[in-house]
């Protein structure tokens, strides 16, 4: 046994999230026949199956909508899942309840704060002069392209910039400003507080995209005064491929939020079936068609994995994974072949970590040949995701190890 293999067990062994484990759907040893059990480092893409998310879709499928049907909305309670739901994520990213609800893609959500937030800018100050809306510049793509929309439905122009760059690009012109909390490249953490407070000191609206920081580290959306946010919920949340985004929208700014989207599930009257749209009030706003109710229900039960447990220690936990990680590459891989494109600064790394390979894409293969499961970005990135609730530090280990072997193979 080396040196780092006895030092993973010891970890473990005093790891306070250990028990969530068994929480969740993983690899057994059976899985792979040439190692030991898989290791899952894609969280960051598509979380785990929670072990109760199962049992909960087959009473949704079988009683729910099979025996009860449309009696279920009332007394299965899916007409309140939106908001019922949303209450359960704030916790985790820091806001209070009344402010979160559930539904529709990361995208569409993007597309309501945004246009919104220009809709805020223009009924607050009275005027058109705000006519910019700054994106970071190494934003999704998606973000970039709805961002884009927007600034054409609004009139304004867009000016991609690097989040470092923002304080410099803000002005009198800029209506909002739409960044990520971690970059999904490399998993740099950017400094939320401090630009939202610059995006503020200009008279701009912060819209924050939380899709790899949401689960996997705290967030502090009310402590900071971020206007709006979206995120995803099938990475860190493990809600399930496809599963409904949300939408932050800070109390204050509830009665003036103008969701470009409007519709009958966000009128106040919704069964009244009216020709004049009335907006609802608070968060429900943000709701616009029917919910998504089978994907809905089954991320709420897979937010009960996170009974008891705060995202202070998932943050805790998150780090010391990186950074063994980090140093398990370093005493296994041969030196200058691979680079970390992720910050050595726990304030700026994220719950992943992006290694710069040359035949990366080769490489990702091979390691998920061999059960340890990354995924690869052009060109030659990469991506590990730690998600604490289910990544011990023996999986660590064994990925870094794995990885040496496998440059190793590609070398000879």
């Amino acid at each position: 046994m080396s040196e780092l293999t006895a030092r993973a067990a010891e970890l473990d062994a005093a790891d306070e999230l250990a028990g969530t484990r068994k929480q969740f759907v993983l690899d057994t040893a059976s899985d792979h026949a040439a190692d030991a059990a898989g290791v899952y480092l894609d969280g960051n893409s598509l979380g785990a199956l929670p072990a109760a998310v199962p049992g909960r879709v087959d009473d949704v499928v079988r009683r729910q909508w099979g025996a009860l049907r449309i009696r279920s909305w009332d007394e299965s309670g899916w007409w309140t899942a939106p908001e019922r739901i949303g209450d359960r994520i704030a916790p985790l990213v820091g806001a209070a309840a009344g402010q979160i609800v559930v539904g529709d893609s990361t995208s569409v959500n993007v597309f309501k704060a945004l246009v919104g937030a220009v809709r805020l800018v223009s009924s607050e100050h009275g005027d058109e002069t705000r006519d910019e809306i700054l994106v970071d510049a190494t934003t999704f793509p998606t973000d970039g392209y709805i961002a884009g929309s927007a600034a054409r439905m609004t009139g304004c122009t867009l000016r991609p910039v690097t989040p470092a760059e923002v304080p410099g690009a803000l002005s009198a012109r800029t209506a909002a400003v739409l960044l990520n909390h971690v970059d999904y490249r490399t998993g740099r953490l950017h400094d939320l507080p401090s630009l939202t407070a610059a995006v503020h000191a200009a008279g701009a609206v912060a819209v924050w995209d939380l899709c790899h920081s949401a689960g996997a580290l705290p967030v502090g959306l009310d402590e900071h005064g971020v206007d709006l946010a979206v995120g995803c919920t099938y990475k860190y949340l493990n809600g399930g491929p496809g599963s409904p985004a949300y939408l932050y929208v800070r109390e204050d700014l509830q009665d003036r939020f103008d969701s470009p989207l409007p519709g009958w599930n966000s009128h106040a009257e919704p069964f009244g079936m009216r020709d004049a749209y009335e907006p609802a009030s608070g968060a429900l706003r943000g709701r616009v068609g029917t919910p998504d109710i089978l994907s809905m229900l089954a991320l709420e039960a897979a937010l009960e994995v996170w009974g008891g447990v705060s995202i202070e220690a998932v943050r805790t936990k998150s780090l010391a994974l990186t950074d063994f990680f980090l140093e398990c590459v370093s005493a296994y891989v041969p030196q200058g072949r691979v680079e970390s494109l992720t910050p050595l600064a726990h304030e700026e790394r994220g719950s992943q970590v992006a290694l710069r390979c040359d035949d990366a894409g080769d490489v990702m293969k091979r390691l998920i040949q061999r059960g340890v499961v990354g995924d690869f970005r052009h060109p030659d990135v990469l991506r590990f995701g730690f998600t604490p609730l289910y990544v011990g530090f023996g999986d660590v280990e064994r990925a870094a190890r794995v990885l040496a072997e496998t440059l190793g193979d590609l070398a000879g």
